[in-house]
């Protein structure tokens, strides 16, 4: 459990971030644009960053990529299961008008549930954890190129 307990702290504060940022886009009403969910993965990517970071510190030469890689999976998974539950929250009992306003962007007559559009938002936010924690790792794993003499 100890060796989760990072990742688990830093994917809270990751869904708090995401949320917060949310709250705010919803403040201007600009949280029914979806070209601003790409800063979620901003905000994603730098939280598995620190996570793995962190975890390198602490584990100094016992790192391996497999705990690398499981630090940021874990951390931004807990995240993204946050978050769409929180959206799920909003959009059904805080404004529930959100689904409808949020389909108009997209020009067509859709018969979209609910439950389809959270379940996008899960998918988007486990696709972008799993692809940003092999771009982090890239930085902190151990090189093994053999040196060459010049």
């Amino acid at each position: 459990m100890k060796k989760l307990a990072l990742p688990i702290r830093l994917g809270i504060v990751i869904s708090g971030c995401l949320i917060a940022f949310f709250l705010i886009l919803s403040l201007f009403g600009l949280h029914t644009k979806p070209v601003f969910s790409l800063f979620n993965g901003f905000i994603v990517g730098f939280g598995i960053y620190e996570a793995i970071k962190f975890t390198k510190l602490e584990l100094g030469d016992k790192f391996s990529y497999t705990i690398g890689f499981t630090t940021g999976i874990v951390s931004g998974f807990l995240a993204t299961l946050i978050f769409t539950i929180f959206f799920l929250f909003y959009a059904t009992e805080v404004e529930p008008a959100f689904l409808s306003s949020l389909l108009v962007v997209f020009k067509g007559n859709y018969n979209v549930g609910i439950g389809l559009v959270t379940f996008v938002v899960a998918i988007m936010g486990f696709a972008t954890t799993v692809v940003l924690t092999l771009n982090c790792m890239q930085l902190f794993k151990k090189s093994r190129n053999i040196a060459q003499k010049a």
